[in-house]
């Protein structure tokens, strides 16, 4: 069973599992042995092969499915029944998951909604949410009048609209175009400079985890475990220059490497 405490925990570290795994009814191993500390304010990356089980993971640090063993920690407040309130984690899915019969203000709206509070204070939390991701115009567009990238930012409008203090995020941009995915990379970087949330974000881009996060962790085929903890050292804040220095290209080659030895490992 997973283990969520109250936030008297490690003064630095936010999420803390231990000896996570998980086999689901059908037999299949997603997750074995998996350890792994994040501190607070870190941009951590998950990058591994498709069904290696960073989704299954990252579901498991949000309470969203139980592990078979190990514990998960989170050093966040809990109300009077040791729960963590779902305000204090923001997750973003590969889908924007979307209600496609309401506006771009009420779907922004809607963990006030679910949380049975919405009033002006909450009106004005979703507006200026609207606004930090570039959406001033659109508040009562609805989602099929929407563009990818522009629906994507309403979801994360959403996640970022209760403050949280984690921020997980699920291969929000792997449907988007090049120049939409890179634009939407750049946005993420400044709202995550600006408050400092937790972000734990999944994808299968080496250039785009390298961009983004102040960590990675490299992730081998099912069952998947963590074969390389790597810390990214670039400067901050970034921007597209980056993508043509040679310091980012170094680090591409590296990250690139140890998911070819992981691939190798388990070939073996």
């Amino acid at each position: 069973m997973a283990d969520i405490p109250t936030a008297r925990g490690h003064a630095h570290s936010l999420v803390t599992l231990q000896g996570i795994g998980k086999r689901f009814g059908s037999g299949v191993t997603a997750l074995e042995a998996i350890d792994l500390e994040v501190r607070r304010g870190e941009f951590l990356s998950l990058v591994g092969p498709s069904g290696c089980g960073k989704s299954t993971l990252l579901q498991i640090i949000a309470g969203l499915i139980e592990p078979n063993a190990g514990s998960r920690r989170l050093a966040l407040e809990t109300d009077r029944r040791g729960r963590v309130p779902s305000g204090r984690i923001g997750f973003v899915f590969q889908d924007p998951t979307l209600m496609p019969w309401s506006t771009v203000t009420d779907n922004v709206l809607l963990p006030f909604r679910l949380a049975g509070r919405v009033r002006a204070a909450e009106c004005e939390r979703a507006a200026a949410e609207i606004d930090s991701v570039g959406l001033v115009g659109f508040e009562k567009a609805y989602p099929r009048q929407l563009s990818g990238g522009m629906r994507m930012r309403v979801a994360i409008a959403r996640a970022l609209v209760t403050d949280p203090d984690l921020l997980l995020l699920d291969e929000p941009f792997a449907a988007l175009d090049e120049i939409t995915r890179m634009a939407l990379n750049d946005d993420l970087l400044r709202l995550w400079e600006r408050r400092r949330p937790t972000v734990i974000f999944v994808t299968h881009s080496v250039f785009e985890s390298v961009y983004l996060s102040t960590r990675i962790a490299v992730m081998t085929p099912r069952p998947g475990r963590i074969i390389a903890d790597l810390p990214i050292e670039l400067p901050q804040p970034r921007d597209r220059a980056l993508r043509t220095s040679p310091a980012y290209a170094g680090i591409c080659a590296n990250v690139s490497e140890q998911l070819a030895r992981g691939m190798a490992a388990e070939g073996g």
